[in-house]
């Protein structure tokens, strides 16, 4: 199936390549080759738009340029952050974080207590929202890390990230937001969050897969996760991915700049949300009540099957997902749906549509015609539903 015959509403997932990107990025793939470390010509040009790009990320998250380190995405930010932490901080094992974190967050929240380690789980009301007073109270002296995402992948919930650093700060905490999902759809801002280490990915923004950054506030001082060479200031070894940074800082550029299109976005994401309600009965739109990012829908449909109903969009050449992506293939309701206290019918029947930038009045209103006839069959029986699965 071609691109153009798609209507891709997973972009919490990933995003689609900006053209931009591509064209800023081609030149470093072929003539412009050098090893950044080099000491002759081609190897000053490659250092030049290192630098380059760390001015264009830096700008994006509110930072220096200098507190940026460059990494293979979200993931590694996060080991090298956790990690760094408990190594940097031996006489404080405690770690404070949610209980709706990605993925990532929740096996190292798994490490961190097979290190010998104490974690606290701060719960979410039914709407996904945290509860600042818990968290509160979840802090102690003894608390080395307190690790909250900006936004959840799966509910776009946003979390009040700046009273959280006020909290985690007056016990003399660190602070870490993930804000993988929150960067290129709501502003982000490492210095007024009071963030003292910020991850994210470039796939999420339009920019190159394996590519991200772990900033790191100026101060805090952190082991490297990838030993080698001098390479990010002695806290990353290993060559740098030239392309990747390039495409990377021009993704952050464009990311910056666009912003005031999410407000198109959301205005998309609210049509599909008020055609659902009005024309299938038993839905429920998770985390309605809170504020969220802009272009996340997160609907549970009572008597289906989520990956039923996934699959029968995907039929049609529509793309949406059951959940975080880095946890399909999982029957169980995921962990953010239980910690919002979802009953099991509306569960066990979520779909995520997260839109994005290249998304259509067209294609919203398609999606909005096609899905109360596949919900009908599916609850009738004769949408061959996934039992067989």
């Amino acid at each position: 199936m071609r691109s153009m015959d798609l209507i891709y509403l997973d972009h919490n997932a990933t995003t689609p390549l900006d053209p931009e990107v591509f064209e800023a990025m081609r030149p470093w793939f072929t003539e412009r080759f050098g090893n950044a470390s080099a000491a002759y010509a081609l190897g000053h040009l490659s250092d030049g738009a290192i630098v380059a790009a760390r001015e264009q990320v830096a700008a994006l998250v509110g930072c220096t340029p200098a507190e940026i380190v460059f990494t293979s995405g979200g993931t590694e930010s996060l080991n090298h952050a956790f990690r760094g932490v408990w190594e940097a901080f031996p006489t404080k094992r405690h770690l404070v974080t949610t209980a709706v974190e990605h993925p990532a967050v929740r096996a190292l929240v798994m490490w961190w207590k097979g290190q010998g380690g104490e974690v606290t789980d701060v719960g979410v009301d039914d709407e996904g929202r945290l509860d600042l007073a818990v968290l509160e109270a979840a802090v102690h002296t003894d608390t080395a890390l307190v690790a909250v995402m900006a936004a959840n992948n799966e509910s776009g919930v946003l979390f009040p990230v700046t009273e959280a650093a006020r909290i985690a700060k007056g016990k003399g905490a660190l602070f870490l937001v993930d804000a993988t999902q929150a960067v290129g759809k709501v502003p982000v801002d490492a210095v007024a969050w009071g963030a003292d280490l910020l991850c994210l990915s470039g796939h999420k923004f339009h920019g190159p897969k394996g590519t991200g950054l772990l900033m790191i506030r100026r101060g805090v001082r952190l082991k490297p996760l990838m030993l080698g060479g001098s390479q990010e200031r002695g806290r990353r070894g290993g060559t740098e991915n030239v392309p990747g940074i390039v495409g990377l800082g021009k993704a952050a550029e464009l990311a910056k700049a666009r912003l005031p299109e999410m407000t198109r976005v959301r205005g998309f994401r609210d049509t599909l949300e008020a055609r659902i309600l009005a024309d299938i009965p038993d839905v429920r739109i998770h985390g309605a009540a809170a504020e969220r990012l802009p272009n996340t829908c997160l609907a549970g449909f009572a008597g289906i099957e989520g990956e039923a109903l996934q699959l029968k969009l995907a039929e049609r050449g529509i793309c949406v997902s059951t959940g975080s992506a880095c946890s399909t293939g999982m029957r169980e309701p995921s962990h953010v749906l239980r910690a919002m206290h979802v009953l099991d019918t509306y569960a066990r029947g979520t779909v995520r549509f997260s839109l994005g930038r290249g998304t259509t009045e067209s294609q919203i209103q398609e999606v909005a015609d096609l899905l109360p006839g596949l919900v009908a069959n599916l609850r009738s029986g004769s949408g061959d539903a996934i039992s067989s699965l």
